[in-house]
């Protein structure tokens, strides 16, 4: 008869123990108990948010069934804000200027990002300076870039397009209701590229160099391996500043604020915009119903990005 020799230092009672311990997660899973004093170090940030978000948020959807102009008595009218909102067509324009604007602006800036990145990442000499330099933009206050860009927009810009015979561009384009929006968006990309080619950077990083050397050995060009092999193994970081993109441009303001107030007219004016010129001007139970509506919006996108992100954080 053989007899089988145990591992030494585990006695038998060990190896029976682990072999029938439950799994880690199941049903038998111990858990852990987190002191009492632990929690109380919750309660000054669960103070300060109640009081600065979440009661001043319950009060204005309160408000939003009222006709209260932000003092004085007011009376519960139900949803007629709402219906109101639907038809009001500067309303429908902010929405319509807001989303387009958002589109534009994502898409520019992921494609000059990630173009950014290709090259910042590449075997080049001055890499790492050059990271340096386009990260500047992101570090200074949007107002600050708006009313820089708007001094060039409305003064450098026209004397140099007049010195050179350059007809469209002699008169500010932020007075031209057909093209302030081009400026915003060329402001906003300015300020918004440097963190979304840091998410590329990361990204191109942790891409190994054997799938490179191996797509060489199989003949791929580099332009064929940035189709078929950078893209792919990025895709997550692509998705991730798209969402996260678009929802922050959906509440562009300071830049707006900086460059066209909204102007010529109405023509610039976004949904943020909107909102907060309706609680100066009378408006607040009427634009908080626009606001409600506005933050919906804004949970159905942040739904989707977290639906679409979910498989992605591994790449990420």
């Amino acid at each position: 008869m053989t007899t089988i020799a145990k591992p030494a230092g585990r006695t038998a009672t060990q190896a029976d123990t682990a072999t029938t311990s439950p799994p880690p997660g199941g049903p038998g899973r111990r858990r852990i108990r987190v002191e009492g004093i632990y929690l109380w170090y919750l309660v000054p940030s669960l103070v300060l948010f109640t009081l600065a978000i979440t009661l001043p948020a319950v009060l204005g959807i309160f408000y939003s069934f009222t006709n209260f102009i932000g003092f004085g008595d007011w009376e519960f009218i139900g949803i007629t804000n709402y219906i109101a909102v639907f038809s009001d067509p500067a309303i429908l324009s902010s929405y319509l200027f807001t989303f387009g604007f958002a589109v534009v602006t994502v898409l520019l800036v992921n494609l000059i990002a990630f173009l950014l990145a290709v090259g910042l990442t590449s075997r080049i000499r001055v890499k790492t300076g050059l990271r340096a330099v386009f990260v500047i933009p992101m570090v200074i206050s949007g107002i600050v870039i708006a009313y820089v860009f708007n001094f060039l927009f409305s003064n450098s810009l026209p004397a140099f397009a007049t010195s050179i015979g350059l007809g469209p561009l002699q008169e500010s384009i932020l007075a031209n209701p057909d093209l302030a929006w081009i400026a915003i968006v060329i402001v906003s990309a300015w300020q918004s590229i440097p963190g979304t080619l840091l998410i590329y950077i990361a990204g191109l990083l942790s891409i190994p160099g054997e799938v490179y050397e191996a797509a060489a050995i199989d003949g791929a060009k580099p332009t064929r391996q940035l189709w078929s092999v950078t893209l792919p193994l990025v895709s997550g970081y692509v998705v991730i500043n798209i969402i996260l993109g678009f929802k922050s441009y959906l509440n562009v303001y300071d830049v707006i604020v900086g460059l066209t107030n909204g102007g010529p007219g109405t023509a610039t004016r976004s949904v943020a915009m909107t909102i907060f010129t309706g609680f100066t001007g009378g408006d607040y139970a009427y634009q908080m119903a626009n606001a409600t509506l506005f933050f919906i919006i804004a949970v159905v996108i942040s739904v989707i990005q977290l639906r679409l992100t979910r498989g992605r954080t591994a790449l990420a």
